[in-house]
C-alpha cells in the first residue's frame, strides 16, 4: 500500500511541476505580418516584387529577403554581403545585416538571409522611406535597392 501511495504522490507532484512550468513560461513572441511583398528599384541591375519573411526570438529578428531582381553570374553561398534597412515607427530606422544567402545559379532571384536585428516591443518597420531599402556587395560591387512601394499586408510589428 505504501508502494502505491508513493507513486500517486510522485505522479501528483510532477503534474503541479508541470502545470507550474507552463503557467510561468514565457509566451513566444510574435511578428505581424509574418511575411510581407514590396517593390523595389535596383537601378541598372532591375527591380520588382520581393518578399520578406520575419522571424521574432524577444529582441532578435531575422528577415529573409527574395527578390525578383535576378545574379547576371552564379553566386556561391554566403558571398552577398547585405544591409536592410528599414523605417522604424515612422522614425528614424533600423537596421538588418548579414553575408547569408544560398548559393546561386545565373539568372536566379536573389535570395538573402536571414539578416539578424534587433526590435523593442510594439516597433513597427517597413522597408518603404526616403532612402537606401537594400545594400548589397557581390564580388566587390555595390548594389542599391530603393522600396518603391510600402509592404503589403502592412508593415512588420512585434510582440
Amino acid at each position: 500500500m505504501r508502494g502505491s501511495r508513493l507513486g500517486i504522490s510522485t505522479a501528483m507532484a510532477a503534474g503541479a511541476l508541470a502545470v507550474t512550468t507552463l503557467v510561468f513560461a514565457p509566451a513566444a513572441a510574435a511578428v505581424a505580418p509574418a511575411s510581407a511583398t514590396a517593390t523595389y528599384d535596383c537601378g541598372i541591375w532591375g527591380g520588382g516584387a520581393a518578399t520578406l519573411a520575419a522571424t521574432q526570438d524577444g529582441t532578435a529578428v531575422t528577415i529573409t529577403l527574395t527578390s525578383a531582381v535576378t545574379t547576371p553570374v552564379a553566386v556561391g553561398p554566403d558571398e552577398i554581403d547585405a544591409t536592410l534597412t528599414l523605417a522604424k515607427n515612422g522614425t528614424g530606422t533600423t537596421q538588418f545585416t548579414g553575408k547569408k544567402n544560398p548559393e546561386l545559379e545565373a539568372g536566379s532571384p536573389v535570395t538573402i538571409g536571414p539578416l539578424s536585428g534587433t526590435v523593442a516591443s510594439g516597433d513597427s518597420l517597413d522597408s518603404y522611406f526616403d532612402g537606401t531599402a537594400l545594400q548589397m556587395t557581390i564580388f566587390g560591387v555595390g548594389v542599391s535597392c530603393d522600396a518603391t512601394t510600402a509592404q503589403s499586408p502592412g508593415p512588420f510589428v512585434f510582440d
